[in-house]
């Protein structure tokens, strides 16, 4: 396991603002060189502390954002959450405690398209009981 010191939080942050940033500008920011930063992100990947790098597209403004709560029934949670993982509809995917085992964030461009995606996970064995909250705005 990986233990995370300054230059790799710095590095880390960066990293997530600009998964694509030049080993250069990253050495720039940071105030070290250029050999060090490329030192440390190869440690990172080497380690499994890094798991890759992702894009990050800009959101439509129109997109329909929703938290659903999920209650599993007894010990089906992986059946259910490899389920869920072929929902492409499915942005993230959390266990959590309480009441609920799961909570999926939704992103549809229709409410049509939204209420099939409720349809299909309420369908999938294993989902005993669902809460679904549109997002209205972000604050």
């Amino acid at each position: 396991m990986h233990i995370f010191d300054k230059l790799d939080r710095q590095l880390l942050a960066i990293l997530r603002q600009d998964g694509r940033a030049p080993v250069a500008e990253l050495a720039a920011a940071i105030g070290v060189s250029r050999g060090t930063v490329q030192l440390r992100l190869d440690r990172l990947l080497e380690s499994g502390a890094i798991l890759g790098f992702t894009v990050r597209a800009r959101e439509n403004h129109d997109t329909i954002r929703a938290i659903m709560l999920i209650e599993v029934a007894g010990k089906s949670t992986t059946t259910v959450i490899r389920s869920l993982r072929a929902v492409p509809e499915l942005h993230a995917l959390h266990t959590t405690n309480g009441a609920w085992d799961l909570i999926a964030e939704i992103r549809t461009d229709t409410l049509e398209n939204f209420d099939r995606v409720l349809r299909e996970v309420r369908m999938i064995d294993g989902v005993l009981n669902s809460e679904t909250s549109l997002m209205l705005s972000t604050i």
